[in-house]
């Protein structure tokens, strides 16, 4: 399926990101009311988290010369291995004497994206949400169980997780800026007319979901979790769910992708997806 711009049929309602989804400041370049919203999703510009292209402008130069997408890769895993010190954690102060766990060295950004894929609702999961909450300021939706309420007991217990996840790493979340803004670079390389990919996503009992707006049995405004999975292939999200939503998705919205690394997610076509509220459309396997 090719990248295109939304469907015009459905008419755009005057909806806003609830203030209990977002909050007041993030680390990029639109705040969250905007990057969130439903016009954003229509007319999407650029994402940016910041400093970080500033911070890495080597490595972007570096790769503005490699023709090859293959090895673009390989020379962004080594670089993330030198300047975070990856295999070599105690450069970056790790001591296991002064009772730190060796096991958290292994706490790295592909850690968070395997954990991730194994179970979203996963410590390395709570990770994920809470960078997505911090960088673009969109409040994670449901970890575990629905996240309706600021310091109620699934709230606690998403932060609880989130903090443990990030205890004794090597800047993670850093790791995770990195690795958005390398995938924006990609995703600008390989498809430079662009603006969206029509994803899907197999769900089940979608009345449980926050449907914002209804425009019949098959148009609808969903508030989706701050960051999801969606598959390029319908047949494939369809395992997943009786229902299969028809998405199309700002590239700037893509945190990563299963091809953009080898062996970086255990689906071919995943796509990992920032939310707020999207235009969606029930469609048929």
């Amino acid at each position: 399926m090719l990248c295109r711009a939304p469907d015009k049929e459905m008419p755009v309602p005057p909806l806003g990101l609830p203030k209990a989804a977002r909050h007041s400041i993030n680390r990029c370049n639109l705040p969250a009311a905007i990057l969130g919203g439903l016009t954003y999703q229509l007319h999407p510009t650029a994402l940016q988290i910041d400093g970080i292209s500033d911070l890495h402008k080597p490595l972007l130069a570096l790769l503005d010369d490699i023709d090859d997408p293959v090895e673009r890769a390989q020379h962004f895993a080594g670089y993330m291995d030198h300047h975070f010190r990856l295999t070599n954690p105690e450069d970056a102060g790790l001591s296991v004497g002064s009772g730190q766990k060796k096991s958290r060295a292994k706490a790295n950004y592909q850690r968070v994206v395997r954990g991730w894929a194994f179970d979203a609702e996963s410590r390395e999961a709570a990770v994920l949400k809470g960078w997505v909450e911090s960088r673009f300021g969109l409040c994670p939706r449901y970890h575990v169980a629905p996240l309706r309420e600021a310091g109620s007991a699934p709230w606690q217990r998403y932060v609880e997780m989130r903090v443990q996840g990030l205890y004794g790493t090597n800047a993670l979340e850093a790791q995770l800026d990195l690795l958005y803004t390398y995938s924006q670079y990609e995703l600008t390389r390989q498809f430079p007319q662009r603006t969206h990919l029509r994803l899907y996503r197999g769900v089940n009992r979608l009345g449980d979901h926050e449907v914002v707006a209804d425009h019949g049995r098959d148009e609808k405004v969903v508030l989706l979790n701050n960051i999801n999975s969606f598959s390029r292939s319908r047949e494939r999200a369809g395992e997943f769910g009786d229902d299969v939503l028809a998405v199309d998705v700002p590239l700037a919205k893509l945190a990563f992708f299963s091809s953009l690394l080898p062996g970086m997610l255990k689906g071919e076509d995943e796509y990992v997806v920032i939310g707020g509220l999207y235009r969606v459309r029930l469609v048929k396997i």
